[in-house]
């Protein structure tokens, strides 16, 4: 027994002012073992009564909130079993400011992801469009955001960027978006058989909605070309490119088919004799 005694008594002097002993180390661990446990019971009784998406909401903004509560608990639990926290402070004030700064982004990071949650700005399942990169967000973790791109590449996207550049979220509004197929055509050509091809090509594709329909532009007088541009609304605009591309071909069967040329630029050159 007093073996036992003298084993936890027995104390690590991290300085002259900071002793630690193997009892306070027990304790802190103990301590900590148990608010795990509580925390684990309180998470799964909380997203036990809630929705699927507002349980899902809660877990990643409870994950983001446990580090915090373990942080307080694990000080408190030194300060009670006798460590002079305010000497352990100022003893490791050098090494906490530049842990600090090193840390910044990481950080800001798990704040921006706390706000995405709160605001509901993304959600697993979105399409987003961040910096000229388009993916599907596939989870929202603590510091990034995991979405998967079109060609089926990985995008980690680090939580502040939500906060430092613009954010296009092409799915907030509902599944069904707009996309449009620009076309130019020589001069000369039927204008209205432009449009009814255009149309007819549109609606025929099994993925385009017929409501709301189809709508053709005449847009513009260009230098060697009438321009024209398809509307159409996909329910999937994240592999619109597919339809897209058999819109186009489609499109130049069609004009052949007609007459209809699609031209190259052309300029007219005029010599003049001195």
């Amino acid at each position: 027994m007093e073996k036992i005694k003298n084993f936890l008594n027995y104390a690590f002097s991290l300085s002259d002012k900071i002793h630690i002993s193997v009892k306070t180390l027990l304790i802190v661990i103990i301590v900590l073992i148990i608010t795990a446990i509580v925390l684990r019971l309180i998470r799964r009784l909380v997203s036990r009564k809630l929705p699927k998406e507002d349980s899902i909401k809660f877990i990643s903004i409870f994950n983001y909130l446990r580090w915090i509560i373990y942080t307080i608990i694990f000080l408190v639990a030194l300060q009670n079993s006798g460590v002079n926290l305010t000497a352990l402070l100022t003893a490791s004030a050098a090494l906490l400011i530049g842990v600090g700064l090193a840390m910044q982004t990481l950080f800001q990071d798990i704040i921006s992801g706390i706000f995405i949650l709160a605001d509901q700005t993304v959600h697993v399942g979105d399409i987003i469009q961040l910096d000229g990169k388009v993916g599907r967000v596939e989870e929202i973790k603590l510091r990034t955001t995991r979405a998967v791109t079109f060609d089926n590449k990985v995008l980690i996207i680090p939580n502040h960027l939500y906060l430092t550049s613009s954010l296009y979220n092409w799915t907030q509004n509902g599944s069904e978006t707009r996309e449009n197929i620009k076309v130019g055509v020589a001069y000369g050509s039927d204008t209205e058989l432009v449009k009814n091809i255009l149309i007819e090509v549109a609606l025929s594709h099994p993925k385009v909605f017929h409501h709301p329909a189809p709508m053709v532009l005449f847009t513009d007088f260009a230098d060697s070309a009438l321009m024209f541009k398809l509307i159409f609304t996909l329910n999937d605009s994240f592999v619109s490119s597919i339809p897209k591309s058999d819109m186009r071909f489609e499109i130049d069967k069609k004009f052949r088919e007609n007459g209809i040329q699609i031209p190259f630029p052309q300029r007219d050159i005029h010599i003049i004799n001195k």
